[in-house]
């Protein structure tokens, strides 16, 4: 082999492998020496070989380290990147992670939500549901109690058309009858009265002779009786002139001693001044001459411990001005002198009256309180033994005898319901609608409380009779028949009257004052037919409406709320309105009450049993049947009435002598009876209470009826002012010494007392809704 093939195969073969591998560039710097001594020719082949071989080496060199160093650059450049991207992907996972557990955690959230959602919902639509059921069940109910009272009322109607109609059919059956038999008995009768005119024509001519003849004799007769008549009445002119001489004397004796008493009495307060050193006015004193006469210091209300209770205190009208609850002036007009109430002589023995009052049932005798000189537990009872004594109850035991003969002896009502079961149905059908009227009806704003009237009477004739039965004129020895002419006005005290009607007297009050407690406002609207509205607002948005006649009787009062729910309390049928009768009974329609339950479940005695449940015992329905709606006027005047609910006897409250005021010691004693009133009214707003005011009978009638009004004024003051209980719930009136609890003349504690009733059976119908 060559030199020139040697190099080749040993440098110019290598450099051109390497060429191949390398860029361009660097195959030109390899290539270029063999190049150069391929046209130089001057080195020898050994040389250049040489230095080729060595610059290969230096180039592979050169060439072994750039590309170790790119393979490090490259191996560091892929472990950075390898690096960098497994963080990212470190990082992206994480991020992964992190995404997923809020998409997680955000879907159990909407998750939660929408299961709390579902189940609002779903409360919500079955809350929905079951208001849409009861609503439905409601006016169901309603629709059907609607369409059988609908045809209750049209069963009722036919009935009574077949009854009217089979009544007329057999008066007309009747009336013929009675037709054919007066025609034969008017013939008969002309016949025997032409045999009999002859006859009588015949004894007329005997008889004028006789006649005559007597005629004369009585002439004589009659010129002696006028002689002897015109003798008697000058002697009684005499001794009338003599009488009244001696009584204007005695008149004026006692005058005189009353003046040298008061000039006495004045002497002695001024000298008990001046040796005190007082500076106050002298004061009139008054005299204390009984129950019905003031106490000093106990006219003005204070408050505290042993201290009276805030009442009503009322101004004063003077003398000649219009009398409050009225429209005339105070007079000075007398009734008729009260006669003093017969003696009873009650011989049974105190077992067999504390026998009687456990079952009364099983008598007809009058049930009195077995207490020595107890009177008769019912106030109708005590009424006739004031007017008739031990003759009256003998007249009233055999009534009740013959009332059980005739009907079986009915149970008491269950409840209210069954009290009024008699009630028209009627009554009950209109009934809203005349509430609404009374509540919109459009009338006349007024500036002030209007003055109502003082009832009219014009010839009146009130025949009653002692056993409380109305008869007919043809009167009896136990009648007692009270010719009424008219109502007067005894006497003004504060803002009471006093009233005389025929021989008995009636104290009236205006309790406007008194409802008109913590009032935000009150107004007046004039009604059509002399009737007034009072509107009054209490605090929380309620209000009394009271629709008044123009006597002042109560039509209607109702409670309603902001919300404008009305609770009726009070509601009478309105009557016509025409000449109005006095002051009367008209328990006197009804039969004399048997009292079928002991005297302990028809009396509550606070201080016998005072652990009692007052609420239980003032929830209890009336003893007998209510006949009808009476109004609030009918119950104050009506023992009879009043009779039919249970009473409790507020026998704690010991009131002085001559006083009307409650301590705070002995209002505390209150507290469950007024905690029971609260409780009946919370179940139902429109209940109705009477408080009746009461004295012994030391003193006059007029004093002790002012003094007992103004007791039972007094304990309603206090229920309201105390207890919270509201005062439209509450109606007041006195009687004084008329109904005693024992029978005494003599300063009895037991008769100064306040009796609570509640009332709403008889003053408004039961299903008012």
């Amino acid at each position: 082999m060559s030199i020139r093939s040697k190099l080749f195969a040993t440098v110019a073969l290598p450099v051109l492998s390497v060429s191949v591998a390398v860029p361009p560039a660097v195959a030109d710097s390899l290539m270029k020496p063999f190049e150069v001594a391929q046209e130089g020719g001057g080195q020898s082949d050994q040389e250049l070989l040489l230095q080729q071989q060595r610059q290969a080496e230096e180039e592979a060199a050169r060439q072994a380290a750039e590309q170790q160093r790119a393979a490090e650059e490259e191996a560091a450049r892929q472990a950075a990147e390898q690096q960098q991207r497994a963080a990212e992907e470190e990082a992206a996972r994480q991020a992964a992670e992190q995404q997923r557990a809020a998409e997680e955690e955000a879907a159990r959230q909407a998750a939660e939500q929408q299961k709390a959602a579902e189940e609002e919902a779903a409360r919500q639509a079955a809350e929905q549901q079951k208001a849409a059921e009861e609503e439905a069940a409601r006016q169901a109910a309603e629709q059907q109690k609607a369409a059988e009272e609908e045809a209750a009322r049209q069963a009722a109607e036919q009935q009574k058309a077949a009854e009217e109609q089979k009544a007329a059919e057999e008066q007309k059956a009747a009336d013929e009858q009675k037709a054919a038999e007066e025609q034969k008995a008017a013939e008969e009768q002309k016949a025997a009265e032409e045999q009999k005119a002859a006859e009588e024509q015949k004894a007329a001519e005997e008889q004028k002779a006789a006649e005559e003849q007597k005629a004369a004799e009585e002439q004589k007769a009659a010129d002696e009786q006028k002689a002897a008549e015109e003798q008697k009445a000058a002697d009684e002119q005499k001794a009338a002139e003599e009488q009244k001489a001696a009584e204007e004397q005695k008149t004026a004796d006692e005058q005189k001693a009353a003046e040298e008493q008061k000039a006495a009495e004045e002497q002695k307060a001024a000298e008990e001044q001046k040796a005190g050193g007082e500076t106050a006015p002298a004061v009139e004193p008054q005299p204390q001459t009984g129950e019905g006469q003031p106490v000093p210091g106990t006219e003005q209300p204070q408050t505290g411990e042993g201290q009276p209770v805030p009442g009503t205190e009322q101004p004063q009208t003077g003398e000649g001005q219009p009398v409050p609850g009225t429209d005339q002036p105070v007079t000075a007009e007398q009734p008729q002198v009260q006669q003093p109430a017969p003696e009873v002589v009650d011989t049974r023995t105190e077992e067999e009256k504390v026998k009687i009052a456990d079952d009364p049932a099983a008598t007809d005798e009058t049930v009195v309180l077995p207490v020595e000189n107890g009177a008769a537990v019912l106030d109708s009872d005590k009424d006739a033994d004031n007017a008739g004594g031990n003759q009256a109850r003998e007249e009233r035991q055999k009534l009740r005898e013959e009332l059980r003969a005739k009907e079986e002896d009915a149970p008491p009502p269950a409840d209210d319901a069954a009290a009024q079961a008699a009630i028209a149905a009627e009554i009950q059908a209109d009934l809203p609608q005349k509430i609404e009227a009374n509540l919109n009806e459009k009338g006349t704003r007024v500036d002030e409380a209007p003055v109502f009237v003082v009832p009219e009477t014009t010839n009146i004739v009130n025949n009653t009779v002692i056993n409380n039965t109305v008869i007919n004129n043809n009167t009896t020895v136990n009648n007692i028949t009270n010719n009424i002419t008219e109502v007067k006005i005894v006497e003004q005290i504060d803002n009471r009257v006093i009233l005389g009607v025929g021989d008995q007297i009636f104290v009236r009050g205006d309790d406007r004052p008194r409802l008109r407690y913590d009032a935000e406002e009150t107004y007046y609207d004039q009604l059509p037919r002399g009737r007034t509205r009072e509107t009054i607002v209490r605090p929380g948005g309620y209000r009394i409406v009271t629709v008044y006649n123009r006597y002042g009787d109560i039509l209607q009062r109702s409670r309603v709320d902001r919300d404008g729910n009305e609770y009726l309390m009070i509601y009478a049928p309105e009557r016509d309105e025409g000449p109005r009768p006095a002051i009367i009974d008209v328990g006197y329609e009804l039969p004399p009450m048997r009292l079928r339950i002991p005297v302990r479940d028809y009396i509550a005695d606070v201080s016998d049993d005072p652990d009692r449940d007052y609420y239980q015992f003032l929830a209890e329905p009336p003893v007998e049947r209510v006949e009808r709606v009476y109004t609030m006027d009918e119950v104050r005047h009506s023992a009879r009435l009043r009779d039919k609910v249970r009473r409790v006897d507020l026998d704690t409250i010991t009131f002085p002598t001559g006083s009307a005021e409650v301590s705070m010691s002995q209002a505390k004693t209150m507290r469950k009876v007024a905690a029971a009133m609260e409780k009946i009214l919370a179940k139902d707003p429109g209940e109705t209470f009477f408080i009746e005011g009461h004295t012994d009978a030391v003193g006059s009638d007029r004093s002790n009826l002012v003094l007992s009004d103004k007791r039972a004024e007094s304990v309603a003051s206090l229920l309201t002012e105390v207890y919270g209980i509201p005062p439209e719930n509450l109606a007041t009136q006195g009687y004084g010494e008329r109904f005693l609890k024992v029978r005494t003349q003599d300063a009895e504690q037991q008769n100064r007392r306040v009796t609570i009733r509640r009332v709403t059976p008889l003053v408004r119908p039961v299903a008012q809704r």
